[in-house]
């Protein structure tokens, strides 16, 4: 049976002054986690918040160990490209 992984990552954009100036940060790791980790990515909270943003990575596999790779993975590289603007992070699984 497949396992779905849940990756939410949720953000911070003190630089931020205007919901463009969030969503062109947003877009950027969105862009960066789908091409590198080849995973879902949505907004799922904070869309119309111009400081703040919630996001979801989910991936799909035949197993939990796989899955928590991509997703640990996609953490790493979440934390290394915001740095300070990542708030935090988590894991869920979905049996």
């Amino acid at each position: 049976m497949p396992v779905i992984g849940v990756l939410t990552l949720e953000m911070r954009f003190e630089e931020s002054h205007s919901l463009k100036d969030k969503r062109h940060f947003v877009r950027g790791v969105k862009d960066r986690l789908r091409k590198s980790f080849n995973v879902a990515v949505a907004e799922i909270d904070g869309q119309d918040l111009w400081q703040r943003s919630t996001v979801a990575a989910v991936t799909i596999s035949p197993s939990r160990e796989r899955a928590a790779g991509v997703l640990e993975a996609a953490e790493q590289a979440a934390a290394a490209l915001l740095g300070r603007n990542l708030v935090s992070s988590e894991i869920d699984w979905l049996d």
